[in-house]
């Protein structure tokens, strides 16, 4: 995003935050772009935003209120006052996670042409967390990597109710990424809050 953001001409600040390492040292093959490890709850950023985002689902991984609270905390921080705080969550209705299981196999061909595989396996749903194994493999099968996650899966009053603990307003709310409402056939919770 923070690539598409300086190659469609913004030409301020872009900063881009992950605890992860080695996509962080992917991404700072891009030199405008100051790049930041960590997460958003051990930010001590004052009043600098006008906007914050998470994307690809990064919310989930906050998976207890007082995870969600200290980032939103810090995030509300960050940004200036009438700031937005854009982000999406998988809608827990829509039961995703029903379909992470190895028979849902995905072939994909990685950044530097490799032909992998990827497939996941639930491990456990229990108070909206969901608990599951990625594997990452070449096509013949053999592992080359696992990985244990755990998502939360929140619904839109709990959520609603922790942004608005947090000084937030929601400003906008869609069910889907050609900005249609939240239904019950929603597999997206699409978020704009406010710093009020």
């Amino acid at each position: 995003m923070l690539h598409w953001s300086r190659e469609h001409g913004h030409v301020g600040r872009l900063v881009g935050l992950d605890p992860d390492r080695a996509a962080l040292a992917r991404a700072r093959r891009r030199a405008d772009i100051e790049w930041v490890e960590g997460t958003a709850a051990g930010t001590s950023w004052q009043a600098e935003f006008d906007l914050a985002t998470m994307t690809g689902h990064a919310f989930q991984f906050l998976v207890t209120d007082d995870d969600v609270r200290s980032s939103l905390a810090a995030i509300r921080a960050a940004l200036r006052v009438g700031g937005r705080f854009a982000f999406e969550t998988r809608h827990p209705q829509a039961r995703a996670w029903e379909a992470w299981n190895p028979s849902n196999v995905s072939d994909f061909t990685d950044a530097v042409g490799r032909a992998l595989r990827l497939w996941h396996e639930v491990e456990a749903v229990a108070d909206g967390v969901v608990t599951f194994t990625g594997t990452v493999a070449e096509p013949n099968g053999a592992v080359l990597r696992n990985d244990r996650t755990s998502l939360r899966f929140l619904d839109v009053a709990t959520l609603d109710a922790l942004l608005a603990e947090a000084g937030f307003e929601v400003e906008a709310r869609y069910g889907d990424w050609h900005r249609g409402p939240v239904t019950p056939a929603s597999q997206e919770i699409i978020t704009i809050a406010r710093h009020m």
